[in-house]
């Protein structure tokens, strides 16, 4: 295993019809019967697997990708793009020969809002045993996306989810998760996901959900009163009590991300607990103990946002690869978020990791804070609020 960080889980191939002008609404170009003329279709891989693990490659980081495939012509074209960023990044790649690979029909007119038809395909069929743990020996992370989107994950109690993680730990790697929201009325959305994830976050180094995937898997109820207004409403004190409760649960390290207002974090004040992390690059667990602090996001142009979220991740989990601290951990994750969103697609905007700290460096300035942050403190060298949870 060559690579440091191995990035598994969900994968697909996004496939999307060109359109030009003149279309109103959807109920103009989806009518039965009729013929409608498209463009040359633009074809991509999507999911985490794709976003975060070409951010990391982009980003200078030796990455190796696994997610499943189906082994059919979509198979084929997701292993053959992945190939195109570098050889090495799909030996991890599984392919499968049961099911089909998962693709997206995204249906997206100028001007009108987007439609997808998704296939699951090959990622509901991911399992612990799908993973060669054996040959994650030597690699400093294994970073897993999207259980909620990958049906074996999250049946029978995350009992799959619980076997993969723990298979990984006892390899003696650093383990770092990530999710995403499902459908409410979906199965996936009527999943126990607290009682999930307490059973799996024990295995969970470094955990990375959103703000919103997050509150909905742990507090229904609030996540329903709060509604659309959630990301107007975040306050210190909400991501302080979810943070509490997944620290509790035994994770090392929690990052929420919180859309355009930045990135969250906070950290385990048990030392032992850190010290576990020094294979990953942590250069000094004492500066990462008992740490709460929010970085906002860096001014840009924005183009789309399209994988953001996944990019920010990548960012992260490329400063703890590095050994930088949690200040400079927390901006390289916003900085590479920045960057991923002045393009319209999920990962060409991502530069170097010596042209991100370069322009880091140069005083980029930051967005305002939306977030109420009562009893906060602006570290200006640092350019990063400190909670009043915060160790230092």
């Amino acid at each position: 295993m060559n690579a440091e960080i191995v990035v598994a889980g969900h994968i697909c191939l996004d496939i999307i019809p060109t359109f030009g002008g003149g279309a109103q609404s959807l109920a103009d170009i989806l009518v039965p019967g009729k013929l409608v003329n498209v463009g040359a279709a633009v074809m991509a891989t999507g999911g985490l697997v794709s976003n975060t693990g070409l951010a990391l490659h982009r980003l200078g980081a030796p990455t190796r990708l696994m997610g499943k495939v189906g082994d059919d012509v979509i198979g084929h074209a997701i292993i053959e793009i992945v190939r195109g960023y570098g050889p090495e990044l799909a030996k991890g790649m599984l392919v499968t020969k049961e099911s089909p690979s998962s693709y997206t029909v995204v249906i997206s007119p100028p001007g009108v809002d987007r439609i997808f038809l998704h296939c699951p395909g090959a990622n509901d069929t991911f399992g612990a045993a799908d993973v060669p743990y054996d040959d994650l020996r030597g690699a400093k992370l294994f970073h897993f996306g999207y259980p909620p989107l990958m049906k074996r994950m999250f049946a029978d109690g995350g009992r799959e989810l619980v076997a993969l993680l723990r298979g990984v730990k006892e390899r003696g790697v650093t383990t770092s998760l990530d999710m995403a929201k499902p459908d409410p009325a979906s199965e996936a959305g009527k999943a126990p996901w607290r009682d999930i994830l307490a059973r799996a976050l024990p295995f969970v180094d470094v955990f990375l959900p959103s703000v919103d995937e997050i509150l909905f898997m742990l507090d229904r109820k609030r996540f329903d009163e709060m509604g659309p207004e959630l990301q107007s409403r975040l306050d210190g004190a909400l991501l302080r009590d979810l943070s509490d409760q997944l620290l509790a649960m035994g994770v090392a390290v929690v990052g929420l991300k919180l859309g355009a207002e930045g990135l969250y974090l906070r950290t385990t004040s048990d030392a032992a607990r850190l010290e576990r992390l020094e294979g990953c690059g942590l250069s000094d667990p004492k500066a990462w103990r008992n740490r709460e602090l929010l970085a906002p996001c860096f001014e840009v142009e924005v183009e789309g946002t399209t994988g953001s979220g996944d990019c920010t991740i990548a960012g992260f989990l490329a400063g703890l690869s590095q050994g930088q601290g949690p200040e400079a951990a927390v901006t390289s994750a916003v900085a590479v978020g920045a960057c991923n969103v002045e393009k319209a697609d999920a990962t060409s905007g991502i530069r170097s990791w010596s042209e991100v700290q370069a322009r880091i460096r140069s005083g980029w300035s930051r967005r305002p804070m939306g977030v109420a942050l009562d009893g906060w403190q602006w570290e200006a060298e640092s350019a990063v609020w400190r909670g009043p949870s915060d160790g230092r």
